[in-house]
């Protein structure tokens, strides 16, 4: 049968021709931020108040962006948002910026770490 010689002939060819890159996402040249579906809204917001580096640097799921903003709110006079404006930026961030794959562990529990050496321990008289 003369069809296994042009399978082979196939696959070598399939493993030879050059791979299209996959482009890259377009980002806005001024902040950084992936051009994508409410980055202006982003924009606007965390910009007001910090870097844009702030933003793309970072990476959660969008309970950890919801509990950054909260923070913000909370300590740092970040204003609130109306619904639909909290909604597009947990999108956009979560989808955009959203958890990586073994990036970093989560931290320790305390129960776990070693006794610091340098706070002084407590004696009963």
């Amino acid at each position: 049968m003369r069809t296994q010689p042009i399978v082979q002939s196939l696959l070598m060819l399939a493993l030879l021709a050059p791979v299209a890159p996959v482009p890259a996402a377009e980002k806005d040249p001024e902040t950084g931020f992936i051009v994508a579906e409410g980055w202006e809204t982003v924009r606007n917001s965390c910009t007001a108040c910090h870097s844009a580096k702030l933003v793309t640097q970072n990476s959660g799921s969008r309970n950890r962006w919801l509990e950054l903003i909260r923070w913000m709110q909370a300590t740092q006079g970040l204003w609130q948002f109306d619904a639909a404006t909290e909604k597009t930026i947990l999108d956009y961030l979560s989808t955009q910026y959203g958890s990586k794959e073994g990036a970093r562990r989560p931290p320790l529990p305390r129960a776990l770490l070693p006794d610091n050496p340098y706070k002084p321990k407590l004696t009963s008289s």
